[in-house]
Order: C-alpha cells, then structure tokens, then sequence
C-alpha cells in the first residue's frame, strides 16, 4: 500500500506539529525547511534545504508531492501557480492564499463580499495617513504594511503625522485602518476540504501581549451564542467563497456595542488553535491534513468544558526541562508541547494546555506552568 506525500514549505513548529499529527496516519511528510535547526527539520525524516522564494528550489522540491501545503504564508503567489501548472495540487490554492498574504487583496475582497471589518484604505504616504485619519475622527490610526507581518511586526500604532513616515520604509503599500475599541479579541477556526465539506471548531478569546498570542481559552467566556454562532457562519463562508482548502482562522474584534469584526486571516493550522491539540476530538493539525487529502473531516467538538493555552515565551532561563519535574508532579493533566527551539528572550518555544470543568482553575493551571517554565516564578 502506498501513502501520500505531503509537501510541507517551511520548517517551524506550525510544520512540526502538523507533520506529528500525520504520523498515526502513516502520512509521509517531505519538508522544505530554510535551516537544518529549524523545528520542523529537527524531526521529519525527509528535509530538503532551501529558500522558497526561488523557484527552482520549489519546483524540485514538488517533484514527488502529492501534495504541498505550508506553515506560513510567505512563498510567491506566482510561484504557486507556477507549481500548480507543473501539475501539483496545492492546497490553500494560491487564489485564496493571497487574501492571507496581502491585506489590501484581503480588505478589498471582504467589503465585496458584505463582511464588517474595521474603516481603512491604501495610503500614499504620511500626508496620506493624516488625511485619512482627519475622515476617521483622529489619531490614532493602524498603520500595516501589506505583505510580510506577523506577530506584531509590520503593524504600527500611529499618534500623529511624526510617526506616520516609518510604516512607508520597508517600500511596501500601507493600509491604513481604524484603532477599533473592542472589548476582547476572538478567533473563529474552521477546516475546508476540497470538495467542499467543512467543520468549524468553538470561537475563543485570544489575548495579547506586545502584540504576540499570550493565552487562548475556549470557548471564549460569556460569548452569546448568537455570536459565537454568526462568527462560526462568517468563518464558514469566507472559506467557501474564498475556495480555502484547509485551515483557516479568522481572527475577530468583538466590539463594545457587540459588532464583530474581521481582523486578519490565516490559511494554515493557528496559535489560536493551538488547544485542540489536547482539547478536542479532532486537532487543527490533524483536520488540516486530512483536507489537504482531501480525507473525511475529523469531530470539532471540545472533549471537556474548557480549554486554555498558554504560549511558553523564551526568557531569561533557558532551561526549560528543569522544569517539567515541578509542572509535572503539580498537575498530573497538563499537556506540554516544546518546539525544539533555541530559548531567546520573547520568542515562541512552545505552549502548554490545560483543561477542565472550572475556568479559574484551568487558567491559573496553565498560566503557572507556562509562568513556571519560562523561569518568571519558582515555585
């Protein structure tokens, strides 16, 4: 019997954790990392070295894929079709992938389709921003530039015409858009298949810290379910009308006078849904994989009431296994997952997950832990 290669382009823990979830499945990973440390490399059995933004590189590293998919969304829209002319599926397609890698396709394509997002537009220049923030009843404005942010990079918080000039540096389109008042940030994580079936997992609340995932806990606390119901409808129909094939995480603003508005979107497995992993039937990973085959979709649903994730940021203590004696020995349930990562200080290393019947005692498990393991307490 023979099983399917899948193509995996980039090499970090996204990838690590997705090829993990194949594994049970005896689903052949081939990856093309950019180092031999990155995560993903540390662990798959077949690593191909290279940029995948050379073309060549990308081709060659096609040849015997059934299938190729990624961990971020980075690689030339042109040289995915190019891959898609050679033959190869590739899934998300590079007609959806685009609305992840280009804010203003993404932006533009969203008010066609009637769905609410925060007030923007494409700026010039820093002239541009002021006027654009006159319309909008003042600084401050968000200032992204179009391609290439993640994690807080490539997103400015503007004050005044002064700080408008260091967005337009990189020599990349600026959209401009409204600083929204929201009360908490949501994200809404769905799977697509290509012949149209598709699951949507609980919405969760996501919290910040200097623009970086710090917790998730689903489903998010006091969500009504006409909310929590609308923008699982809303993910669900942005991955239909987009053709999305495999994960996609819609991350949302949830207004205080109860509008929800579409933030940015992701066509690969998230931080977001991260607990899956430990608190549902059927991981993001797992489900990204079996889309990407076009597989049946696994069971969404949660297996306990609660769930929360907590990101393991480097620090100033970098050894982190010293730690697992005391998380362990505290909480006998506690999910660790680590990344093989160098520890620097800010930087993603892992994430634990927790999970149970009462919120408090689940977030406070998983807050120590990740706490305890970072080197931030000691006991």
């Amino acid at each position: 019997m023979t099983f399917p290669v899948v193509g995996m382009v980039g090499g970090g823990q996204l990838a690590r954790m997705t090829h993990e979830a194949g594994i049970p499945l005896g689903i052949r990973f081939k990856l093309l990392s950019d180092t031999p440390q990155d995560s993903a490399a540390l662990v798959a059995g077949d690593v191909v070295i290279g940029d995948y933004r050379d073309l060549d590189t990308l081709r060659d590293f096609a040849r015997g894929c059934d299938v190729v998919t990624f961990d971020h969304e980075h690689v030339p829209t042109e040289h995915l079709r190019a891959l898609e002319a050679d033959g190869i599926p590739v899934r998300p397609g590079p007609d959806a992938l685009v609305h992840a890698q280009d804010k203003g396709v993404m932006r533009a394509r969203l008010d066609a389709m009637g769905i609410p997002c925060p007030r923007h537009r494409i700026v010039a220049d820093p002239a541009d921003v002021v006027a654009f923030a006159a319309e909008d009843g003042g600084f401050p404005v968000i200032l992204k530039t179009v391609r290439g942010g993640y994690d807080g990079k490539g997103v400015w918080v503007v004050r005044n015409a002064e700080q408008a000039a260091e967005p337009f540096r990189a020599g990349v389109p600026v959209l401009a858009e409204e600083k929204v008042e929201f009360v908490r940030e949501l994200a809404a994580n769905v799977v697509r298949s290509p012949h149209g079936q598709a699951v949507a997992y609980p919405v969760v609340e996501s919290i910040q810290v200097d623009g970086v995932c710090d917790t998730v806990i689903a489903p998010a606390p006091g969500l009504s379910e006409q909310t929590s119901a609308g923008a699982q409808e809303l993910a669900l129909r942005i991955a239909a009308e987009l053709d999305v094939v495999g994960h996609l995480a819609v991350e949302l603003f949830e207004t205080r006078d109860g509008r929800t508005l579409v933030n940015e979107l992701a066509m690969r497995p998230h931080n977001s849904g991260h607990w899956t992993m430990d608190g549902a039937v059927t991981s993001q990973f797992a489900n990204h994989v079996r889309a990407v085959l076009d597989l049946p979709l696994g069971d969404p649903r949660p297996r306990a009431p609660w769930t929360v994730m907590c990101n393991v940021l480097g620090g100033d203590y970098p050894d982190m296994y010293s730690g697992y004696l005391h998380c362990m020995a505290r909480d006998p349930q506690l999910k660790i997952h680590m990344y093989g990562k160098d520890v620097k200080p800010g930087r993603k290393v892992g994430h634990v997950n927790t999970y149970g019947a009462d919120l408090a005692d689940v977030r406070e498990r998983a807050r120590h832990a990740a706490d305890y393991l970072r080197g931030t307490i000691t006991q």
